[in-house]
């Protein structure tokens, strides 16, 4: 009884001074400094306890194969539910009722809360067709549903963005990125068709040669054209492994020039990505064929078993950490199972989790704790306070700027001068001469690049909405675009100057979207946003 009474001692009393701890300083402050308390001890099991359910219930429902009879159900259900907004007198342009705080970008919209909300639950797979090399899904799908999937059937999506959480819908209807993206462009550049609910209730399907105009206008319109309920989308061969070559770079001149050249071996390289750890500092990763007898492309079934490093596992180290090593170890190369590369930034949500949880790449940490890690983007938000809100938006930066490629240095040279912010992720892409909101000018094909800068900007002087002003202004100039799930503080004038919107007013007006849907600047400028 004495041991058992020492040992309860041992724990309350740790546990009540915490409890007391917070009483005096309060809850808000507790969530501000020490946010990692909440997330360690809440958000990671909660978001544990959300996976493992979320997993069973969709791996049933395709087992099942209802998911496609319960899909037609439920568009049918999206429809009267416009058809019902058109008899109540178009009182409020309509949105979807999916809560701010479940998608994956920064903030929160409060469009939400003066618009007609409809419900639309569309989160399955309906449909792999291995013949002929698509998938059909609907909106809401994550990119994590998707590898899991794919993967153990010998399949993958030709543009697979790494998050977990990302979804189909936001990955049309707002954009999409991966590494192969160079090859292949962006995801909407491997979807084959879309269905979308418009204005008056009914159903249209739309591909390059159904209705093409709405194809190639609905990318990038966030749903302000219709409701996106199913998508098709190619899908090619997978293999087991990716075999990465790492490539440091100590000079500025030497990160563009390796960048560049490795971007411009299209049909040697299947996946190309640069960190930029400093304004000479790089480290640029491939996947390339090589003359070796385990090597039949860049994805490979064979490996050098001392050369595999599933870096996925939660007790691994974050990824943009291993790959720093490069710059002090010099170039190598690995084997890594083609589901941990695809999501390779996930567990440490590129590096943002490294400000919630400053200890979580502790080698202690990760083998206690890293199979919860992250928490999910969503309940981060959920709970955020208002303080919390204010210090992310006044402090912090989380932009994607896509520029061509014939502009990066200049680029980078803006991003260092405003920001003084490192790691930046670079990610070429490949972008078609086709209509739509985003295309290049004079109507050529052209290789862009984006620019991603995520945490606090170290440059004094720097202020939240002159700084991000000021890039947007320079990427207005080189004749690039700028990624709309983060804080945009164009006007209006200068939105449609970066933006063309010469299809997407022809197709409102057409389809009667004006009372139907708000414009898409009216969504994602930071009037429209928490």
């Amino acid at each position: 009884m004495a041991a058992f009474e020492v040992w309860l001692a041992a724990i309350c009393t740790p546990l009540l001074s915490l409890i007391i701890w917070m009483r005096i300083k309060g809850l808000e402050y507790i969530l501000i400094n020490y946010r990692w308390i909440l997330s360690c001890f809440v958000l990671m099991p909660l978001t544990v306890l959300y996976n493992v359910v979320f997993f069973v219930r969709n791996w049933i429902i395709f087992k099942l194969n209802s998911a496609p009879k319960l899909h037609d159900r439920r568009v049918a259900d999206i429809q009267k539910q416009v058809k019902q907004w058109k008899e109540d007198g178009c009182k409020q342009p309509m949105c979807t009722s999916r809560p701010g705080w479940q998608t994956i970008s920064p903030r929160v919209g409060l469009y939400k809360k003066t618009m007609r909300n409809i419900h639309v639950n569309l989160v399955d797979i309906l449909e792999v067709d291995t013949k002929r090399r698509v998938m059909r899904v609907e909106p809401l799908v994550s990119m994590g549903q998707i590898t899991a999937m794919l993967n153990p059937l010998g399949w993958t999506l030709p543009v697979l963005p790494e998050l977990d959480d990302l979804t189909v819908g936001g990955l049309i209807m707002g954009v999409g990125i991966e590494t192969s993206s160079h090859k292949y462009g962006l995801f909407q550049h491997t979807c084959l068709s879309y269905e979308l609910v418009l204005a008056d209730g009914s159903l249209v399907k739309c591909s390059k040669d159904e209705n093409p105009d709405l194809f190639y206008t609905a990318p990038w319109s966030y749903g302000t054209l219709g409701l996106l309920v199913a998508a098709e989308i190619q899908i090619i061969p997978a293999k087991k492994y990716v075999k990465v070559d790492y490539r440091p770079a100590h000079t500025f001149e030497d990160a563009i020039n390796t960048f560049k050249e490795e971007v411009n071996k299209k049909a040697d390289n299947e996946f190309v990505e640069g960190l930029m750890y400093s304004d000479k500092e790089c480290v640029i990763m491939t996947a390339n064929q090589k003359e070796c007898v385990i090597m039949t492309a860049n994805q490979t079934d064979h490996a050098d078993s001392n050369k595999i490093n599933a870096i996925g596992n939660y007790w691994k180290p974050w990824f943009f950490k291993h790959a720093e090593t490069c710059l002090k170890r010099g170039a190598f190369t690995e084997y890594i199972p083609l589901r941990h590369y695809y999501h390779r930034h996930t567990r440490s949500i590129f590096w943002e989790l490294q400000d919630i949880i400053p200890f979580g790449n502790n080698p202690i940490f990760r083998y206690l704790f890293g199979w919860m890690v992250p928490p999910k983007v969503s309940l981060l938000k959920l709970t955020q306070t208002e303080t919390i809100r204010r210090l992310y938006e006044e402090k912090q930066v989380i932009q994607d700027m896509l520029v061509p490629m014939s502009e990066l240095g200049k680029a980078l040279k803006c991003f260092d001068k405003e920001l003084d912010l490192y790691p930046l992720w670079l990610c070429p892409f490949f972008l078609p001469s086709q209509p739509g909101l985003v295309h290049p000018p004079n109507n050529q094909d052209e290789m862009y690049v984006d620019i991603g800068a995520y945490g606090t900007p170290h440059r004094e002087g720097f202020h939240f909405k002159d700084t991000t002003r000021r890039v947007e202004e320079f990427v207005r100039s080189v004749h690039g675009f700028q990624m709309l799930y983060a804080d945009s503080y164009m006007t209006r004038e200068e939105f449609r100057q970066m933006f063309d919107h010469s299809l997407y007013d022809k197709l409102r007006e057409e389809f009667k979207c004006k009372k139907a849907f708000p414009e898409i600047y009216d969504k994602i400028c930071k009037a429209a946003r928490l």
